[in-house]
């Protein structure tokens, strides 16, 4: 015979205001319980930058020395490059204490006027480098919903949110 496993789980307990007043103080106790989180997370939040503040002011001699390092040795292997790469039939060299490489990095097209640059393609047809990209206008079936009812796959949801906001007062500010 097959043993049952029983999983036993915790209820799940959540406080339930039983009346108008009750629920006027939960509001309250979440009001507060926000405001303290905001304090907790602001303190974090400063002492997470003096830390960096401090370790990124420790580590910049040390950037400023790395960059340095590498701009000299850079000069040094473009000086030498032909030795180093064996007239151009390799492309990476090593020292005794680390390696050296060259990499061409792949094509990228730099676009700068927008709108001119596709007049400009437009002017002499050359149509093949322009995009037309064809999507659905979701604004435009919210404005008509009842034209795109019968359309199969569209499916206009709408949801509910419940939120509780607590009444928060602000300080003014002094100018």
């Amino acid at each position: 015979m097959a043993s049952k496993t029983r999983i036993k789980t915790n209820a799940v307990q959540h406080p339930v205001p039983q009346t108008r007043e009750e629920a006027v103080a939960a509001i309250a106790a979440i009001g507060t319980n926000q405001r303290e989180r905001d304090r907790i997370q602001a303190a974090m939040n400063d002492e997470l930058a003096a830390v960096r503040e401090r370790y990124e002011a420790e580590a910049k001699p040390f950037a400023d020395e790395i960059g340095a390092l590498t701009k000299g040795v850079h000069l040094y292997c473009e000086a030498h490059r032909h030795e180093l790469t064996r007239d151009g039939k390799v492309k990476s060299h090593t020292f005794a204490s680390g390696e050296v490489k060259w990499r061409l990095r792949p094509p990228s097209v730099v676009l700068r006027g927008g709108d001119a640059v596709l007049d400009a393609l437009k002017s002499l047809k050359l149509d093949r480098f322009i995009r037309v990209k064809e999507e659905v206008n979701k604004e435009a079936i919210l404005a008509e919903p009842e034209a795109a009812a019968g359309v199969r796959g569209i499916t206009i949801r709408q949801t509910e949110d419940f939120v509780v906001q607590p009444w928060d007062t602000q300080l003014e500010e002094v100018a």
